[in-house]
């Protein structure tokens, strides 16, 4: 597996990404999906990676700075073709160690709270993160988990 920094433009990562806007507006209401679009996924302060298999796209990540000293993982999606192979996985540990290089201190994330997210939210856990009050500008939300990892 490689993960290249990736400036979404090409077919495979839209693709990909057109797919997580779906599916988080399947499992959540609208007014309860925080999900950066392409506009937000190409602003300064987020660092949007992709994970290849040789030339199969296996998903994607990125990282969104909200203070110097804290910041957030966003669009974190595995390719249907390729769960359960550790690409997440491996996605989220290079997000963690980049996070660490910019000096973070915390590491936060939302994510839903439908079952379809129990994987995830299994998968982070099992990285240290914990369940937390909304931080940033997030507000108390049914449809919502939040969770952090102390750096």
């Amino acid at each position: 597996m490689r993960i290249i920094k990736d400036d979404l433009t090409g077919p495979e990562i839209r693709s990909l990404l057109e797919t997580h806007f779906a599916g988080m507006l399947a499992n959540s209401p609208e007014g309860s999906c925080h999900f950066l679009d392409f506009d937000g996924l190409n602003a300064p302060d987020v660092t949007f990676w992709s994970i290849w298999d040789e030339d199969a796209l296996m998903g994607c990540g990125a990282l969104k700075e909200l203070t110097p000293v804290h910041g957030e993982i966003k669009s974190m999606r595995t390719h249907s073709d390729h769960l359960r192979k550790g690409a997440g996985a491996a996605m989220l540990t290079h997000i963690i160690s980049k996070a660490r290089e910019r000096g973070y201190q915390r590491l936060s994330l939302e994510t839903g709270s439908a079952e379809a997210f129990a994987p995830a939210i299994a998968m982070y856990q099992a990285h240290g993160f914990a369940f937390c009050p909304p931080f940033g500008d997030y507000v108390e939300d049914p449809h919502s988990h939040f969770m952090t990892l102390t750096l």
